[in-house]
Formats: structure tokens, sequence, C-alpha cells
């Protein structure tokens, strides 16, 4: 049963609205450190959800710490040593993980695996602890007094109100978050590109390597995610789609076929569900001013899947949240000084990969650019290991500006013209 407003007392430390990744990390977390947490999400388990379904190789660090590496393992997790990444004009470069230097991954490879069993899996953890889980309920508005959010109003599935109080209410409820809708924090972005996702079969010869290919203004990417199952995702400017409004399967089409190197990939393709389209994808999202609230995942902004940050972003501040969360729990204040630390560190992680992600946003919306840098990776296979570490999210962004990595090398395979 829901802990409902004057039911028998049980209004819960936390509210956490949104059960994905970021959500469910989040209950897990703060549940192991004693607080009573209650856990929302308008949707029922096992659910699809648009996403390249990329996790990188630091993520199996955070995944471990919530007690479900081995699970997503045992799932069939497709395990990634690196990327392929095709140039406008053919260049191919076979960018690999580094497994030596001075930075290490928690393990040697990013994995792969369907949104279904990666959230299932989590929620799952989160249901074996003092969590209330409650599928299908929808939030319909927030309890605001003063400066302070103190809880919720919501609709169970038969459509019946209902309020929960909190300490602490924790948006975890992705792009459009309905808690950062409502307290007027979301804000456009001027990137406007749009993602077109569809699961796929009949494409083999990954060799344990996802792909990527470059054409702008496009650019697509496979994502092995099972066998004989590969997330193939489309990325647009959102003004080119506008014409083909209800009809995006049409467009999705011919717009593959417009990306010459992909196409031929392509053959033997069948499809595998349904196609999924999502957009604007960038979108900014303000610091709360009130009290008693955080967002946490996507609810607290993104930026673009090319880097595929987006589920380690999720897992990684909700291990940032949680911190925070329980010191100002633990020390009865939770205003928004008292949460700020929380603000800071996710600056502090993430901020820096942002500003690569803009530059590699720039670099691949520009075909002469993006060919040029493709032919320097080339011949300078130590620039491009950076790089995929950078990616990774196991080596600081800061390495990218050493010297000694602009300095052309052929003795390390792994890159080739064609």
């Amino acid at each position: 049963p829901l802990p409902r407003q004057g039911e028998d007392g049980m209004n819960p430390d936390i509210v956490i609205v949104g059960a994905g990744p970021a959500g469910s990390a989040t209950a897990i977390l703060l549940a192991e450190r004693g607080f009573t947490v209650m856990l929302l999400d308008k949707a029922a388990f096992p659910r699809p959800k648009i996403c390249g379904e990329y996790l990188s190789p630091e993520a199996s660090r955070i995944l471990d710490r919530l007690g479900v590496l081995k699970d997503v393992d045992a799932a069939g997790a497709q395990p990634l040593s690196g990327m392929r990444i095709i140039a406008p004009d053919g260049t191919r470069l076979d960018g690999a993980y580094p497994t030596a230097g001075p930075w290490r991954a928690y393990r040697d490879h990013a994995l792969a695996v369907p949104r279904e069993i990666l959230d299932a899996l989590l929620l799952e953890r989160a249901r074996s602890l003092p969590v209330t889980v409650a599928e299908r309920q929808r939030v319909t508005g927030l309890l605001v007094e003063g400066d302070s959010v103190v809880g919720l109003r919501a609709e169970d599935p038969e459509g019946r109100s209902y309020e929960v109080r909190s300490r602490l209410l924790v948006g975890a409820d992705g792009r459009g978050s309905i808690v950062a809708r409502a307290l007027g924090l979301l804000r456009p972005h001027r990137l406007r590109r749009m993602a077109l996702v569809q699961h796929v079969g009949g494409l083999a010869g990954f060799d344990g390597r996802g792909e990527i290919y470059v054409d702008p203004p496009d650019y697509a990417i496979l994502n092995p995610v099972a066998p004989d199952r590969v997330n193939l995702g489309l990325v647009v400017p959102l003004r080119h789609a506008v014409a083909f409004r209800g009809r995006m399967e049409t467009f999705f089409h011919a717009r593959l076929k417009q990306l010459r190197h992909l196409s031929p990939r392509l053959e033997g393709m069948r499809p595998v569900g349904r196609l999924r389209v999502l957009g604007p994808l960038a979108y900014r999202v303000d610091e709360p001013r009130h009290a008693g609230v955080a967002l946490v995942g996507d609810a607290a902004g993104f930026f673009d899947p090319f880097t595929g940050e987006g589920l380690y972003t999720a897992l990684r501040s909700a291990e940032m949240l949680a911190e925070t969360a329980h010191a100002a729990l633990e020390g009865g204040q939770v205003s928004a000084e008292a949460l700020a630390p929380y603000w800071r560190a996710r600056r502090r992680a993430f901020a820096a990969k942002e500003r690569v992600t803009r530059v590699l946003q720039w670099v691949i919306a520009r075909r002469r650019l993006a060919t040029l840098t493709a032919h320097v990776l080339v011949r300078r296979p130590a620039l491009l290991g950076t790089l995929m570490g950078v990616i990774g999210d196991f080596v600081p962004p800061g390495a990218l500006l050493r010297p000694s990595l602009l300095r052309r090398d052929r003795s390390r395979p792994g890159s080739e013209v064609r």
C-alpha cells in the first residue's frame, strides 16, 4: 500500500519520481543508509525506453556498487571493447578503450544492454530493500509551502488522487521532468536535434565494437545490445523532420539511405519492434531554488548522445546526490543551501566532458572538418585512445591537452584509411 498523507503517519523520508536508472540507483543508495524511500513511476515495468543503451566502462563500477553488475552480465549484456568510427570520406577509426597508462577503467570494456533489462534489474534491487515501489502512478503536482517542496500529488491507476509528504523530493523523471517543469526550471538549448531509434536484426560483424557513422548533418550509431539485436540510432537536425510529421518511418529509412557508408552496412536489416522518435534532444535545467527538492539523471538536463554519457551520468549523479542528501537529512536541514554541494559536485564531474562533447558536435556537423579530424586521429593513435578513455568516463578530459598526444605515431596499429 502507498503511504499517504494522514494515513497512519507513513510519510517517507524521500519520495523519488521516476524509477529509471537514476531513480532506482538513488533509492538503493539512500535505502541502504537507513532512510525510508518511496519510488513512483508512471509506467509499468519492464518497459521500453528510447536510449542508446550504452554503459561506459566506468559505469560498471557503479553497477557493482549497486549490487546488480553480476545480474546485468548474466542477463546477456554485450561487452564492447571500443567504437569503430567511419568519417564522411570513409576513413575508419578503430578506437579501443585504453587498457594501459595512468588511468584505468573499472573494466576494460563498455556494456550494451536493452533498457528493459537494465531498468528491471535496478528496480528489482530497489524492491529488495525497504523501498516502497509503486508503478502506474501519475504525478499531478507538487506540494509547496513557502520556499519549500514538501511532497507531491498523484493519481493511482484507478484515477484516485492522493498526496504524499516527504522530507526530500527527488525528480528522476527524465526529460520533460514534471518536477523540473512544475518549478519552472526547464530551459531550451540552441542545439536542435532529434533522435530516431529502432532495434534491428540481421546485422553481424561487430567484433565487440559499436559503430558510429558521421555524415553531416547526420550521424548514426549501431550498438549491438544482444545476439542478433542492434540498437540503431539516427540523429538529425530537428528542422529536417518537420515536413515528415506523421511519416517518421518514411523519413527514417530515406535518411538512412543518404548516409552512403552506412547504407551498404544495413543490407539484410530487419526491424525488431517499433521506431521511437525523440526531440529536441538537448535541453538545460536550472538548479532548484526551493528547499526539499533535487533533480537527478536526465531530469537535471541533457546535452547530446554522441559520447553516450546518459546512463553513466544518471548513475554517477545518483551517487553524488546520495552523499549530499544523507548529510542534509542527518543534519535536519534540506534547504537549497544544504543541497547545493550536490550541484557543485555535478558541475565538477560533468562540465569538462560536456565541453568535449560540444567540440565534437561542432566538428561532426562540418563535413570537411570531420574528415580532417579523422585523418589527424588516424596518425595519432595515442590521441584517439585518450579520446576513447574520455568517452569511457575514466580518463579526465584535460588529458586531451597533453602536448605529447599531438605527435604523429605510426608504430601502433588499429586505425586505417579506406
